[in-house]
């Protein structure tokens, strides 16, 4: 076929999509800026469709005040063109967060931000920023994690479970911790601190670089699974330790280890603490870690003493029904006071010292930074805001004095400063993809340039909160649908639970739901009780039953047919991880509402799934045996309920699932099996709980439509009418 004959044929949202890698390819992130605000480093593919990151710098003070992006450290030429290599571990990593691309996907800077360290390929590299080279340092691998030291002269990283140090030369390397054996490791964050708690690294430099808090992890007591791959049953299982609900977890301590290798353990209650949820280590104070139960009810906030590892208690955080923990806390102010974002008078608040500095008005997600007369912050509005402001998220200036909006316009806006230099993203819902804009002093200098593809389709959102509880939801109509043109069959289509919020002011995460859309749908995502983003009681409804998630989404679609073209007698519900359980729920408890269920690796079996998330929210198995069974697919009273009409699931699972492991839609087909309940299980070969490969990301969105329709029968007819049992 010619490349002419080719451009004849448009290119089609599924395999645009997935090509793309959900149109996040080309896309700048991972900003830095330099104390000096001379300099925003930051990592960016080369395409829309190119996979390999490189390392670029914006220099914002070139002749004439002019700015120019150039490339820092470019990972073809660095690897002399070979295809990058990744050691399991470093797999394990990406997976944690989501990180489906390659090349230079995270680095770390010295204190002025001019040298990155990163690894390729397990090998170590260093770039000057400022004269623009880059290096490989001839250490032991394969290298994980490497940071500078914030004077420059050091760098460290993890290999094989030891954490060891060279200089910025890769001069005088060594080891500083070695692990005693096979279960142990230095310097790496454990299963649920990297999955669950937000915590992916395992040291921290002291701000004079001249020692590091270590984590070590011991995780012998935590039982094995084994995950295989049944397309070659000539490999080996993999062995995972993997802590379910009710099991040991990891054994985590900290150490203070100096350039020499001396360590000091740091000491607190570790059996009434076990979690280690965060560390902070600035010139505004000693040490700060936070500490949390098991239970997730109470944690402590504790100054480390350097010299001898001995705690004490700086303040004492407690709730009865569970301590969310979130980004950018605690940390000190530079004049000494503690940060942290608190649960308080029923808003979530900053409070910096002893004083609250926002309130109801505002409902805190994320320290950005800790400035000298302020903190910035992300937030999104409070249940007492003057004006709902559906799916929003903006950018906030805090001080005593009061708080100061820094984003404008509707839309998801996230930020990082540096001194008088801020790079302000932001994604709108009438546009695709994000802009990224550097501010000085408020005023723009520069664009960073995005290389995204622009979608072939156009996400119509509508955004708006629906029934009695004012849920926040996403209605999406075919592309062309005109008034009298009829009801059409619905979609729920959401994540619907905890750590979730899909309900954004932004088109591009939109554009799947759109998709669905133009196949004859009315498409509604809700984000009931349990999402994110509304105030703690909304998220902590939930707490030992999540059928709350499921009622909303009912009370939702019933709301919104009263002003939308919605036929209640085709309704079907799709959704991964957590929406994939909601799914499945859907048709097992409310078959009147729901007639058709699509579940992504559902988390079928609440016992399977780890310590940190689902005690969180159920307790242990062995306080609350009741609670897990009348929360769990695998026990659900709607499987053998006569009186409840069968309906047709897809449940999809990727056997190499290693954070929902394939147990989970086992376990619920031969309940179904047993039940007397047709469905459908596709099992995907050698995928994770990503999907990132393109054939299978694409195929699974065609597979879907065609499942969707079958099941609600709209390839026997008009999209509108009676549909199957219709009330």
């Amino acid at each position: 076929m010619t490349s002419r004959q080719q451009r004849s044929f448009p290119l089609s949202f599924p395999r645009q999509y997935a090509r793309t890698q959900r149109f996040t390819l080309g896309v700048p992130r991972a900003f830095t800026v330099s104390p000096d605000g001379q300099r925003v480093v930051f990592v960016r593919s080369s395409s829309g469709t190119d996979r390999s990151h490189a390392l670029w710098v914006l220099d914002l003070d070139g002749p004439a005040g002019e700015t120019r992006e150039r490339v820092a450290a470019d990972p073809e030429a660095l690897l002399g063109g070979a295809a990058e290599e990744l050691s399991a571990e470093e797999r394990d990593r990406r997976e944690r967060s989501r990180e489906g691309s390659g090349g230079i996907v995270a680095y770390a800077v010295d204190g002025a931000v001019e040298l990155a360290a990163f690894a390729l390929s397990g090998r170590l590299f260093a770039a000057e920023l400022r004269a623009g080279t880059a290096r490989e340092l001839r250490v032991p691998g394969p290298v994980i994690d490497p940071r500078p030291s914030p004077d420059g002269r050091h760098i460290a990283y993890v290999t094989r479970g030891a954490l060891r140090v060279a200089g910025a030369d890769g001069e005088g390397d060594r080891a500083l911790a070695e692990p005693e054996d096979a279960q142990t490791t230095y310097g790496l964050a454990e299963f649920v601190a990297a999955e669950e708690m937000g915590r992916s690294r395992g040291f921290w430099w002291s701000p004079e670089s001249d020692r590091l808090l270590v984590a070590r992890a011991d995780d012998r007591s935590v039982r094995r699974w084994w995950i295989a791959d049944p397309a070659h049953p000539d490999r080996e299982p993999r062995v995972v330790p993997y802590p379910a609900a009710g099991t040991p977890n990891a054994e985590v301590r900290l150490y203070v280890v100096d350039l020499a290798g001396e360590r000091t353990e740091v000491e607190w209650d570790r059996d009434r603490y076990p979690y280690l949820a965060r560390v902070h280590w600035s010139s505004g104070g000693a040490p700060l870690i936070l500490v949390q139960a098991r239970d997730q009810r109470t944690q402590l906030h504790l100054a480390v003493d350097a010299e001898t590892g001995a705690t004490r208690t700086v303040h004492v955080d407690e709730d009865p029904v569970w301590l969310e923990l979130l980004p950018g806390v605690p940390a000190w102010a530079p004049d000494g006071r503690l940060v942290r974002i608190a649960d308080e008078g029923g808003a979530r608040v900053l409070a910096v010292g002893d004083r609250a500095l926002t309130g109801a008005q505002l409902h805190l997600r994320n320290v950005l930074d800790i400035g000298e007369n302020d903190v910035l912050v992300s937030a999104s509005a409070g249940e007492e805001a003057a004006e709902p402001e559906t799916g929003e998220i903006h950018v906030y200036r805090v001080n005593e004095l009061g708080v100061e909006r820094v984003s404008e316009g509707a839309g998801i806006h996230s930020a990082v400063r540096g001194g008088a230099v801020t790079v302000l993203v932001s994604a709108r819902p009438d546009t695709p993809g994000s802009v990224a804009r550097v501010l000085r002093d408020g005023a723009e200098v520069a664009v960073i340039a995005s290389h995204a593809e622009t979608p072939v389709l156009s996400a119509g959102v509508r955004l708006l909160e629906g029934g009695a509880r004012r849920i926040p939801c996403a209605v999406l109509l075919p592309s062309g649908y005109r008034e009298g043109d009829g009801l059409l069959p619905v979609l729920m289509d959401p994540y619907g639970g905890p750590h979730g919020q899909r309900v954004l002011a932004a088109h591009n995460p939109h554009l799947t739901s759109q998709w669905f859309a133009d196949q004859g749908f009315a498409v509604i995502v809700a984000d009931g009780r349990g999402a994110p983003g509304r105030s703690p009681a909304w998220e902590k409804a939930i707490a030992n039953d999540l059928t709350p998630t499921l009622d909303d989404q009912v009370e939702a679609l019933r709301a919104l047919a009263k002003d939308f073209p919605l036929d209640l007698g085709r309704v079907a519900i799709r959704g991964w991880s957590y929406g994939g359980y909601l799914a499945a729920l859907g048709v097992l408890r409310r078959p009147d509402v729901f007639h058709a269920a699509i579940a992504g690796a559902p988390l079928s079996d609440m016992r399977l799934y780890d310590t940190h998330y689902t005690e969180r929210y159920l307790g242990t198995p062995q306080d609350s045996p009741e609670v897990y069974a009348a929360n769990s697919l695998v026990t659900d009273d709607g499987l053998s309920a006569p009186e409840n009409p069968a309906r047709p699931m897809m449940i999809i699972h990727g056997l190499a699932d290693d954070n929902v492991v394939m147990a989970h839609t086992l376990r619920l087909s031969s309940a179904l099996l047993a039940a007397g309940r047709p469905h459908e299980v596709l099992p995907l070969t050698g995928v994770t709980h990503m999907t990132p490969q393109e054939q299978v990301a694409e195929n699974l969105l065609l597979l879907q439509v065609d499942f969707l329709k079958r099941s609600l029968g709209l390839d026997q007819g008009q999209s509108g009418g009676s549909g199957p049992d219709r009330p």
